[in-house]
This record gives structure tokens, sequence and C-alpha cells, in this order.
């Protein structure tokens, strides 16, 4: 083998080596992980994963794991968000979470939910309005997660406040399913 053939396998080599006592040195002062502490994979802080139209978020804030899937939508006219949906499980068999919609909403009719067009029962109150929007608290058992999961949109019907007019939007739920599983197997340690 020639020098100039060798030289690049030896520098990868110093490399490859300069690294491995990089990491000992780094394995040696970093401070042990305490057991009962949680975890996320490979040791991060945080983790945001994209399945589909939804996006898993994790973090761990004062030793407690906050895991969540959600959803928002976006006006593309000028960037406003729209609406948005986060959820939280640890079983997958069941949820709550919140709805966050625009203002201009008849507060005291709430909302209904439509899961592709079945109606689902009842109509949920708004818990309060903030700067994002009007809040809208949701829990969801495992028969209507069981629904979500085979759908194709979730369906949110309110009334405009200053005509009396319906409006609907229409929410994805392509990577719902994923999303779900996957936050309650994170949420789960």
């Amino acid at each position: 083998m020639t020098f100039r053939k060798a030289l690049p396998v030896l520098v990868l080599g110093a490399i490859g080596m300069l690294g491995l006592q990089t990491a000992a040195a780094l394995a040696q002062t970093k401070p042990a992980v305490d057991a009962s502490s949680p975890q996320l994979p490979g040791g991060a802080s945080a983790l945001s994963e994209t399945h589909g139209d939804w996006t898993v978020n994790c973090r761990i804030a004062n030793a407690i794991k906050l895991c969540s899937l959600s959803h928002q939508q976006f006006n593309q006219a000028n960037g406003q968000r729209l609406l948005a949906i986060e959820l939280m499980t640890k079983t997958a068999q069941d949820t709550t979470g919140t709805l966050a919609l625009p203002f201009g909403l008849a507060l005291a009719k709430g909302v209904g939910l439509k899961i592709d067009d079945r109606k689902l029962e009842g109509a949920l109150g708004f818990s309060t309005c903030l700067a994002a929007g009007c809040m809208v608290p949701v829990a969801f058992d495992a028969k209507t997660l069981e629904a979500l999961k085979a759908g194709t949109v979730l369906k949110i019907e309110g009334t405009a406040s200053d005509t009396g007019q319906p409006i609907e939007f229409t929410t994805s739920l392509t990577g719902f399913s994923s999303a779900l599983a996957r936050t309650a197997h994170l949420s789960a340690d």
C-alpha cells in the first residue's frame, strides 16, 4: 500500500481512536443517572416526533416526564393558528386534553365533535379564553379512541358568535393511531 492510499486509513484510525478516548473520558465525568428518574430514549431530555399529521412531544421537567400528542392548523394567508388539539395518555385506552379554538365562536353553545360523519354525543363547553384562543377540555374513552384510530377526520363544530352560522373545523387523523401508541409507550416508563 502506498503512503497516499494509507494516509486516509491512518487519519480515520486516529480520529476513531480519539473519538473512543473522548467518549471514555466523558463517560468517566458524566454523573450517574438515578434509575428511578424518568428516562427518554437515548437519555434525551426532550424529543419530538412526527406521525403523519400528528406530533408526539416528550420532555422531562423537574424529574417528571410529560408526553403528549398534538395537531395544529394554521391560516396559510397570515400564519395565524386556527386550532390546536393536545392529548395526553398513559395507556392508549383513554386520553384527556384540550382543544384551542379561535376567537369569534359562540362560547355558550360549546362545540360538537364528529368522527368522519358520526356525531359524538353531547356538546363540549369552553373553559376559558387565553391569548392562544378559547379552550375546550376533552376526554376520550377507549370506544371513542378506537373510532378515532379507524377514522380519517375529526370534525369540530361550533357556531359563529356574530352571525349564528355553523362553523366546522376538520382535523386529519392521519398518524393519530401511531402517535397515540407512541405517546402511551413513552409515558408508561
